[in-house]
């Protein structure tokens, strides 16, 4: 029944969400750029986000590994990338931006054994991703505040990256602490292993360095995507507006406030678009490309969710005892 009501509660976010989004925008100019729909900078848009899925899966393999305790088997990138490509495509039809994470955690934990490893490593996964995200947010606020004058705009920009560098330090700082109260509760004394699994990970420089570079790199993507993709409708974006627009936007995104970021991105994508001073409803259009952009990334993932659910239905079916005739 929870499960239920959460669905519908996100549901109703994305559609009042959605309805703000669309409301005021005229669909006249809309239909003249789709209907000149440049389909190369949009085939190349879903090519540098599959490929930036291929880079996620790279983060991830370099994260479990540091979780992974002593005589697990080793995680490799062939296994990173199959599990990866199945959670952007869950990702993308589950009712939650983090269903995916989900079905990550279960086939890692399946395949690799180890439920609390599978765990850790994918909340510090999304950890890392929003930090290096918030920090990004945070070191572009001198050359996003020459684009955005508006004192709204401003004071979004700051509550948006120094919120989530809060938050992400706030996880951080349980791996320090040695509170007993930390130990009381389930979730507390979950938060507190993880954290600590984080302090000794980031404690190897190597394995901090590759990490860190990883997600800059990810999220780069993303914006040179979010830039192609107005390219292929024409909207005069630069590369250098994209970078400072399209980063606070995914970093609300991430909030699991409504279905797969439908409405969310779209609503922050139109104020940002509007605080700069460009056009709404080209904000608007490179947000919904985006975002169709990431499901068609992501449909690769459920071709091998349903070759891997063939392949061991069919080893199950030949392990059973064929009975006598």
């Amino acid at each position: 029944m929870r499960n239920l009501l959460t669905f519908a509660l996100k549901v109703a976010i994305s559609g009042i969400l959605l309805y703000f989004a669309f409301a005021h925008v005229n669909f006249e100019p809309i239909g003249r750029q789709l209907h000149h729909l440049q389909y190369f900078w949009l085939t190349t848009a879903i090519l540098i986000l599959i490929a930036q899925v291929g880079l996620i899966a790279l983060r991830w393999q370099t994260i479990v590994e540091a979780c992974n305790e002593p005589g697990a088997p080793p995680f490799t990138i062939l296994k990173s990338l199959r599990y990866m490509f199945v959670a952007a495509f869950f990702n993308q039809t589950l009712p939650s931006s983090v269903g995916g994470d989900a079905v990550r955690i279960w086939m890692l934990a399946r395949d690799n054994g180890g439920w609390k490893s599978a765990t850790y490593s994918v909340l510090i996964d999304r950890m890392v991703g929003v930090l290096v995200l918030a920090l990004l947010v945070i070191a572009c606020l001198p050359w996003s505040f020459t684009l955005i004058s508006n004192v709204a705009g401003r004071i979004a920009l700051l509550l948006v990256g120094f919120g989530g560098i809060g938050a992400c330090f706030t996880f951080l700082a349980l791996g320090y602490l040695s509170w007993r109260w930390l130990d009381r509760w389930w979730l507390t004394r979950q938060l507190a292993a993880a954290a600590s699994t984080a302090r000794r990970m980031f404690g190897a420089g190597s394995s901090r360095i590759s990490i860190v570079a990883y997600s800059v790199i990810i999220h780069l993507m993303t914006v040179t995507a979010a830039w192609w993709l107005a390219k292929a409708v024409a909207a005069p974006l630069e590369w250098r507006q994209a970078l400072f627009l399209v980063l606070p936007v995914l970093l609300i995104a991430t909030l699991p406030l409504s279905i797969a970021g439908w409405g969310t991105r779209e609503t922050a994508m139109v104020l940002a678009f509007g605080y700069a001073g460009l056009a709404a409803t080209d904000g608007l259009v490179v947000s919904v490309l985006l975002g169709i952009s990431t499901f068609a990334a992501g449909l690769p993932g459920g071709i091998i969710w349903i070759l891997d659910h063939g392949k061991r239905r069919l080893a199950a079916e030949r392990s059973q005892p064929k009975s006598a005739p």
